[in-house]
């Protein structure tokens, strides 16, 4: 199963941000403590390091498609480990997000070893075709 943690509510735009992407958020507008934000940095830094962003061998394959979504491969399990420090941010932020998980989470854009970029198929609605699960314990 491919999984993404993502908030439950489309944004303004419909698209689902994920859990990257709303901690950086909060970053952005300077609401994160000094703490939260050397947590952000660093992990960041890490998954630079640790994979590959698709915008950077295909700059296209978000500015072409403003709902694709990024979904953790089965074999990079590994990189779901630091994502509990975001989910505890986020909480104590009130933003929630929530982990999913999908067989077939839409037609793929960009695909390495860690990770998969889809769409959701036009047909699909990108909510049900997620099986919402609770964040697993530590």
């Amino acid at each position: 199963m491919f999984v993404r943690y993502q908030s439950p509510v489309p944004d303004r735009r419909g698209r689902r941000i994920g859990v990257f992407g709303l901690v950086n958020m909060l970053a952005q507008r300077g609401m994160l403590s000094a703490r939260e934000e050397a947590f952000r940095r660093t992990t960041n830094d890490w998954y630079d390091a640790a994979y590959t962003n698709p915008s950077d061998v295909d700059p296209t394959v978000y500015a072409e498609n403003p709902t694709a979504a990024a979904w953790f491969k089965p074999a990079a399990a590994y990189l779901e480990e630091p994502i509990s420090g975001y989910l505890a941010i986020l909480a104590a932020h009130n933003l929630p997000c929530e982990r999913y998980e999908s067989a077939v989470p839409g037609r793929v854009l960009y695909e390495d070893a860690h990770q998969v970029v889809v769409v959701p198929d036009a047909t699909d609605d990108a909510v049900t075709a997620m099986m919402w699960l609770p964040p697993k314990p530590r």
